[in-house]
């Protein structure tokens, strides 16, 4: 094999690799060898299909996998043989069969020089936070809001009560709907409609009527109303009343606990809570640590290629959910998602570079624990052990996260860093996707 590199930016190389023409041609016959002897084509035993139509049938697809597994094997050679270390996948483009020789053309970014990357001197602050039994009781009540049921009243609606209501709205001098009524319901006070006609809801009955002018904010869900003021006449239908279900065994086996002790239901909102903190604490320490550390190294150039690929990555996404909530031919410009792309790949990037200089490996105790961790979210732990355990690709991410909170946890023992205290609820909150 024979290795040339280019470099044709300052991040940027141009690997060329050829190789003997004889070793892609001995390797895809012997692969359609072994077809031979088990394909079944009609009019032929097995076994007894003349070459020329095995060749005719399977040939060029052969070649093409062959060429694929050949370009994998030996670009990985040639880029420790040269000493590089790319950043992303290769572009290949195969060059001319000339003279018994085969190659190809790769043109990929290597990863930046960090220097060594030294973390002893950053300020960390590691956010800490405990579940107190305030918490596990707040959670609780949640859980019966959630299980509540309604029943209609024939009083005046007050906050908290579930109001139906029809409405009516002239904006621009159209009227929405064009023809007949909108129905909605609000929980008062929940701010599911606008904030000033569920304060003029307070008070009134079934079956009355109200009429009133909205200034709706620029960030409104329907666009059509968006930043606009509106007529609204709104017809009272039905006020209803919560009722929460009792704490006791029948509500309490709907969580899955089968014994619908109230004591091993609080033990097992507490794990959850617990393992929903973890989680939070480890993102904000992961804010904290690559903010840091992405500053103190923000002089260095990133691959503005991979960057870019990334955020057209994420366009795309954007472009299909656009398409399944209904959208017509969504376009949505990759160049809004540079920023978050930038922050995506230096942090990967660094992530490598400190596991690397540190001899950081990844534990599979840990990969097994977080596994755990996520199948027992699911009602069927076992399938979702399956299913990351026979899927490359889920397996591979899950590794990449847990090497990240390894390097995390890693990079905060050997900063400077203090502890401050949340609450839980503090605790809980994003601070940054």
């Amino acid at each position: 094999m024979q290795v040339s590199v280019e470099n044709v930016g300052n991040l940027e190389r141009k690997l060329t690799v050829s190789m003997p023409l004889d070793r892609l041609q001995s390797i895809t016959g012997s692969r359609l060898s072994e077809i031979a002897r088990t394909a079944r084509i009609k009019g032929f035993r097995p076994g007894k299909v003349p070459k020329k139509i095995i060749e005719q049938r399977y040939g060029a697809q052969v070649r093409n996998e062959v060429f694929g597994d050949l370009v994998r094997e030996s670009f990985d050679e040639a880029v420790r043989m040269e000493n590089l270390r790319p950043a992303g996948q290769p572009q290949i483009e195969p060059t001319d069969a000339d003279e018994g020789q085969l190659g190809y053309v790769a043109t990929f970014e290597v990863v930046p020089d960090f220097g060594t990357i030294d973390v002893s001197g950053l300020q960390i602050v590691r956010p800490t936070s405990t579940v107190q039994d305030s918490d596990v009781d707040h959670m609780i009540e949640t859980l019966r809001l959630q299980r509540r049921t309604w029943n209609q009243v024939e009083r005046a609606a007050q906050a908290g009560d579930l109001v139906m209501v029809e409405t009516v709205t002239h904006v621009d001098g159209v009227r929405k709907p064009e023809e007949g009524v909108e129905r909605a319901a609000t929980v008062l006070g929940s701010g599911m409609l606008d904030r000033e006609l569920e304060l003029q809801l307070v008070g009134k009955t079934a079956g009355e009527d109200i009429a009133l002018e909205l200034n709706y904010p620029p960030d409104w869900s329907d666009a059509t109303l968006a930043g606009k003021n509106a007529k609204v006449e709104a017809h009272v239908v039905r006020v209803s009343e919560s009722h929460l279900p009792e704490l006791e065994a029948d509500f309490i086996r709907t969580f899955g606990v089968r014994s619908g002790d109230v004591e091993e239901f609080r033990k097992e909102v507490r794990s959850n809570l617990e393992r929903e903190l973890k989680g939070a604490l480890m993102a904000r320490l992961r804010a904290e640590v690559l903010d840091k550390l992405i500053a103190q190294h923000a002089h260095v150039e990133l691959p503005a290629r991979l960057i870019e690929n990334d955020a057209r990555g994420q366009a795309h996404q954007a472009e299909q959910q656009a398409l399944e909530s209904g959208q017509a031919n969504p376009h949505i410009p990759f160049e809004g998602f540079l920023p978050a792309s930038r922050m995506r790949v230096a942090t990967a990037l660094l992530v490598g570079e400190v596991a690397r200089q540190n001899n950081l490996k990844l534990d599979p105790q840990r990969v097994n624990e977080m596994l755990t961790l996520i199948a027992s979210t699911y009602e069927e732990p076992k399938q979702v052990l399956e299913l990351y355990r026979n899927d490359r690709r889920l397996m591979s991410d899950l590794q990449s996260r847990v090497m990240e909170e390894q390097v995390i946890d890693w990079i905060a023992t050997q900063a400077q860093a203090t502890e401050h205290h949340l609450g839980f609820a503090d605790a809980m909150q994003q601070r940054r996707a």
